[in-house]
């Protein structure tokens, strides 16, 4: 009797956090769009969408990437990532170069242009972030986005 009793109350527990897992995803969602409408108000995400703000972050966090390096770090198709690369290109916010590794598959770096740009939209987000969460200690910011990246991670290998 006491291991079913033991069992039901794991299985309220697995409910529960269950429960506040999907009520997280939710949150996330919904905090997404929101921070979505106010790039589109702010510039930080363009006529063309918001990729195009992480895609020059990845390459100025890591250099000279090919496009389907890109594309493999985000849940998006190669096509997609080859399509913004060439908008960034027309604006001259990116160039194509020889990869040394792979005589077909390009390199993209940023221009200097293009690393202006990128940090232009990387002070404007800084500014909106510094002005929300006034009641949140950093731990708690740091602890949440730590949550965040596991579930994400672990959403990734589904």
């Amino acid at each position: 009797m006491a291991s079913v009793r033991q069992g039901k109350a794991e299985s309220r527990i697995a409910t529960s956090k269950g429960e506040a897992i999907a009520d997280l995803m939710l949150e996330v969602a919904q905090f997404f769009f929101r921070i979505r409408a106010v790039g589109q108000r702010t510039g930080l995400i363009t006529s063309w969408g918001g990729g195009a703000f992480g895609f020059m972050r990845s390459l100025a966090l890591l250099g000279p990437l090919t496009v389907p390096q890109i594309a493999q770090m985000r849940p998006t198709s190669r096509q997609r990532m080859q399509r913004l690369a060439d908008e960034l290109a027309a604006e001259g916010l990116v160039e194509f170069i020889d990869n040394p590794r792979h005589r077909r598959s390009k390199l993209v770096r940023l221009t200097p242009k293009g690393e202006a740009h990128y940090r232009e939209l990387n002070a404007r987000l800084l500014a909106i972030a510094s002005t929300m969460g006034a009641g949140l200690s950093e731990a708690d910011i740091r602890n949440t986005v730590e949550i965040v990246r596991r579930l994400s991670d672990e959403a990734k290998e589904r």
